[in-house]
């Protein structure tokens, strides 16, 4: 069994195919900044962001959230 499930991780998010991006993008900077500090990472890029959602109190529930939640990142 994947720990932690598919249905657990879209009741945080909303739908699967937002949660699809959200773990793509986190995983993408995890990877980045592992390479920049050259960091050898403990687990895959993927399956890090994937628990750091997990453990995440609050996330975007939809995509429209995703978005202005990235915009308010690069303004402040």
């Amino acid at each position: 069994m994947l720990y932690p499930t598919l249905n657990s991780l879209t009741k945080k998010v909303g739908n699967r195919y937002l949660l699809v991006n959200i773990v793509a993008k986190r995983a993408r900077e995890i990877a980045e900044k592992a390479a920049e500090e050259g960091v050898k990472l403990p687990d895959k890029p993927v399956k890090l962001a994937v628990m750091e959602i997990y453990k995440s109190p609050d996330l975007p529930k939809t995509d429209k959230d995703a978005k202005n939640a990235g915009t308010e990142e690069k303004q402040g």
